[in-house]
């Protein structure tokens, strides 16, 4: 084989009701055959048996099947053909016999056998992207096609399938190819893609009528009101990664970590408006309206928060802020503190023989702890998730005993849940306070109380072992 794969020619075959020849019964021969199908081919398939899957498709008469070993009249009317057999010699067979008659054969898994590729792809409604190393590296193109696929997500396929329906139409619009290829490029940058990402097509149709009107609106900016997780990047939703690449502007939280914010667009500006115990910070009135001011100049603004926006994040309030002044928005959920935590310290929030149900509580200040139900939160057979807690250990522990809670009853406090500095400090409700201050643990931290907290020492996965009252009392802890 050559060292270096051919220099193929791209193209997409228009395959509707043409013969295509699979040669092969087994699961490979299957995965051909579905594609085959979903592009409208007429497959027939080669082959002494069949798998069930290909069974079934022959039972709803959706493919042909030539029993028996391959034999070169197989060939006969066929535009294309593919050896998907475990044999070499009977693949070799395939390509040759197409050779002669001249139709592109392709042997899987075979580059220099094959006549053409069939690349590695990502389809968006009628928009395809197709991938190809020349079959020379096909995990390398496998690769590419991944990150396409975080890239583009499914507003593609309606814009591209917006975009076909109407191609006369654009036609008409703007005759000449200059003026064709600037009014593509004002319909690619105006509004309709952000319409049809939040499935608002009928908005997407009527912007769409607007720009062939030439009745263009004046640019607006929008805010995406965007979760980013416990702090592991990894754990950032597509959506979310595809805002921070489009963002001018990104607002975010102290919270957020720093490998978060790496993955937004290199040149987008951006503006810390966490807010600091004591140091009072950007008050929650002045991060709204800063968001409002740099939508209404044209920006495209990500307001970045840790977690989840509408726990305990005060997302609703930014929400409603943008709506009375009619800012285009939307909001992406993110993976909140209760849930990250806890599945990095290996505690089921809820089980059936522990917890049937969940309270997420913020214990931030006084206030927020004084008008707690404690009465509600002390029943038994659920699981308490304390946000922003750290300062407030000694009044949860005090609120909890008076109304009825065991003093056995396990906790866990989960310190930069999900994060290379992640620590777990386990125990018994009665020893809370005390165990926190010996471990010095710090904000930020997650307190889950209940049955499940006991799951910490025993399920844990991530990071180092759950730390105890046994390591609270040994001098190599003391003397550190």
């Amino acid at each position: 084989m050559s060292p270096h794969p051919p220099a193929l020619f791209p193209l997409f075959a228009d395959l509707r009701g043409r013969r295509v020849l699979v040669v092969g019964g087994g699961a490979v021969a299957r995965r051909k055959t579905e594609a085959l199908l979903q592009a409208g081919a007429r497959v027939q398939v080669g082959a002494p048996v069949l798998e069930p899957q290909l069974a079934q498709w022959l039972a709803a008469a959706r493919i042909e099947h030539l029993a028996g070993t391959f034999a070169p009249e197989w060939l006969d009317a066929a535009w294309l053909v593919i050896a998907a057999t475990d044999d070499v010699a009977t693949n070799r067979a395939v390509v040759e016999a197409a050779d002669a008659r001249r139709i592109f054969a392709n042997a899987v898994d075979d580059a220099e056998m094959s006549r053409f590729h069939v690349p590695a792809r990502v389809e968006r409604g009628p928009l395809q992207i197709a991938i190809s190393s020349g079959g020379g590296a096909p995990m390398l193109a496998r690769l590419v096609r991944e990150r396409l696929e975080l890239q583009f997500d499914e507003s593609f396929g309606a814009l591209a399938d917006l975009l076909a329906r109407n191609r006369q139409r654009i036609r008409a619009r703007w005759p000449g190819l200059d003026a064709r290829r600037r009014g593509f490029a004002g319909l690619l940058s105006g509004p309709l893609q952000g319409l049809l990402r939040k499935r608002q097509h009928l908005a997407a149709e009527r912007a769409f009528d607007d720009a062939l009107r030439g009745n263009d609106p004046p640019a607006r900016g929008s805010v995406a009101l965007v979760g980013a997780g416990p702090g592991d990047p990894g754990l950032l939703t597509l959506r979310a990664l595809r805002l921070l690449n489009e963002a001018d502007v990104i607002l975010h939280d102290r919270l957020v970590s720093d490998e978060v914010l790496q993955l937004a667009r290199r040149d987008a500006e951006r503006i810390s408006v966490g807010k600091h115990a004591g140091d009072g910070g950007h008050s929650q009135a002045q991060i709204n309206a800063l968001l409002v001011a740099l939508a209404a100049a044209g920006k495209r603004v990500v307001r970045l928060k840790g977690g989840d926006p509408f726990v305990f994040g005060r997302g609703g309030e930014e929400l409603q802020a943008l709506r009375a002044h009619a800012i285009d928005c939307e909001v992406v959920p993110g993976i909140t503190a209760a849930l990250a935590c806890a599945a990095h310290a290996g505690i089921p929030l809820t089980h059936r023989d522990h917890a049937q149900a969940l309270q997420l509580v913020t214990a931030h200040g006084r206030d927020d702890i004084d008008a707690l139900d404690w009465s509600a939160l002390a029943r038994p057979r659920q699981t308490l998730a304390f946000y922003m807690g750290v300062a407030a250990l000694d009044q949860v522990q005090a609120q909890l005993l008076a109304h009825g809670m065991p003093a056995t009853t396990p906790f866990a406090i989960v310190e930069n849940g999900s994060r290379a500095a992640q620590r777990v400090v386990a125990g018994a409700l009665a020893d809370l306070p005390a165990l926190a201050r010996a471990h010095a643990v710090r904000a930020p931290a997650l307190l889950i109380v209940g049955e499940v907290a006991a799951h910490a020492c025993s399920l844990h996965w991530f990071g180092r072992e759950p730390l105890t009252t046994a390591d609270a009392a040994s001098p190599l802890l003391a003397a550190a």
